[in-house]
């Protein structure tokens, strides 16, 4: 005996897939879905969701995560599978710089702890958190993948190794 479970139906469906997303983010998602075989543009899944949750500054939502499925042909659950469970994808607003502190054993045993108390102290907010202003937010991540440089944390698409609490201090007056 088998079960056949039918995909979930959404509330809502776009009539057309061009009135979803603007013109330039769809021109990236099909520079995306060009790389793969068309019967495979599904892999152009994670870079999707990247260029829609950067376009909404961010953070992505279930109606955006909804009209990626919609573009790539793909069930909304698959879409929401990927994009809650790669860390790289956020489901509430971040602040203008997400900063990503790595507490992994490298990073632990190199003093991200440390690491940790002074942004909390600094910036008032522990992980998950907003600043008041919108400015900072800080999450914490499992690995970044810089052990030798360790203690390091993520701005952006910068990585900033070798952390000293004056560093961390120096990387945020730096930034605007």
């Amino acid at each position: 005996m088998s079960l056949r479970i039918e995909p979930m139906q959404r509330v809502q469906k776009a009539e057309n897939k061009d009135e979803l997303l603007t013109p330039e983010i769809r021109a990236d998602i099909d520079a995306w879905i060009a790389k793969y075989p068309e019967e495979w543009k599904q892999s152009a899944c994670m870079a999707a969701l990247s260029i829609v949750q950067d376009a909404n500054g961010g953070s992505l939502t279930t109606a955006l995560m909804d009209q990626v499925a919609d573009y790539l042909d793909m069930p909304p659950i698959a879409v929401y599978e990927v994009a809650t469970f790669y860390s790289m994808y956020e489901h509430k607003p971040v602040g203008r710089h997400k900063i990503c502190l790595c507490t992994n054993v490298s990073c632990m045993i190199n003093g991200s702890d440390d690491i940790y108390e002074h942004l909390r102290t600094r910036l008032g907010i522990g992980f998950g958190e907003v600043t008041t202003d919108g400015r900072f937010s800080l999450k914490e991540v499992e690995c970044l993948g810089a052990c030798g440089g360790a203690p390091m944390m993520q701005i952006g698409h910068n990585y900033y190794e070798n952390l000293t609490l004056t560093l961390v201090d120096q990387i945020l007056d730096g930034l605007e």
